[in-house]
């Protein structure tokens, strides 16, 4: 009785892990085999730009893209690394240089698509030269981003930094304060409701427009759009850079059709980078 039930235990056993097996080959073949890119995006305009693609000129190029949202700018390098997205398309190459400096990331970047430029709003000031002594100004606190804020801030005569710092700067590189400012570093996406508590805040472009600023009109001082290294683009790991469904991605993004609705729907807020 034990000897039978063994045998057909071992038989059962033998028939499901083949079926796994068939089964595993199977989804092997479909997922090796699917034009669909799963891509994660900060929401605006990244996520609009994808979704303008999506509907209207992926299907000629036959690619399915799967757009997945981050509301922060951690966790889609992370998703990345983790083989959880295919891509992501959210960040600069100075933050992708420091994620990889500081992380080990294996990944490369493809080319510039669009530029968000760094802007400065206060819902206490209308221009910069009515800021207070001993105002307090928020600037993001992940050190490529507050390196940028931090010279923005300089060109527009509010600080002088030391020789030579550029985009790299920090707080220990202001040479001059003359009205004393208080510098505040938040995660990029406090920023727009830091306007409520500060004299100024220096506001991502991306988390700008989705609070529903208008860069081109509402920024005290915004960042040219002339030599700006911080051009968004899309990321992936090392060696999908020639995946055939990435290779369609980058294609289509920089398209006379997308540089067209860059142009018309963000008005100078967001520019083409090509």
């Amino acid at each position: 009785m034990r000897r039978r039930s063994l045998a057909a235990v071992l038989a059962a056993t033998t028939l499901v892990l083949g079926l796994a097996a068939c089964g595993s080959s199977d989804d092997d073949k479909a997922s090796a085999s699917s034009d669909t890119l799963k891509v994660g995006v900060s929401p605006v305009p990244h996520g609009e730009i994808l979704k303008y693609v999506a509907d209207n000129l992926a299907a000629k190029e036959g690619l399915k893209l799967d757009i997945v949202e981050f509301n922060d700018y951690v966790q889609p390098n992370v998703a990345l690394n983790d083989k959880q997205l295919d891509a992501n398309y959210f960040q600069h190459i100075p933050y992708l240089e420091e994620e990889i400096a500081s992380k080990g990331y294996k990944f490369t970047a493809l080319k510039p698509v669009h530029i968000e430029p760094l802007g400065v709003y206060s819902k206490k000031v209308k221009s910069l030269a009515e800021v207070p002594a001993g105002g307090i100004v928020a600037i993001p606190n992940d050190p490529s981003n507050s390196g940028r804020a931090l010279t923005l801030l300089a060109k527009n005569g509010l600080i002088t930094l030391k020789a030579g710092v550029g985009v790299k700067a920090t707080e220990k590189d202001i040479a001059t304060n003359p009205k004393n400012l208080v510098f505040k570093g938040l995660e990029a996406a406090q920023l727009p409701r830091s306007l409520e508590d500060t004299s100024l805040s220096v506001i991502n472009g991306n988390y700008a427009i989705e609070t529903g600023l208008k860069p081109a009109t509402d920024a005290l001082a915004l960042e040219s759009g002339d030599d700006n290294p911080y051009a968004n683009l899309v990321v992936v790991r090392t060696g999908d850079e020639t995946d055939p469904r990435v290779v369609k991605l980058e294609k289509l993004l920089h398209s006379a059709e997308v540089k067209k609705f860059i142009t018309d729907k963000y008005q100078g807020s967001v520019l083409a980078a090509f």
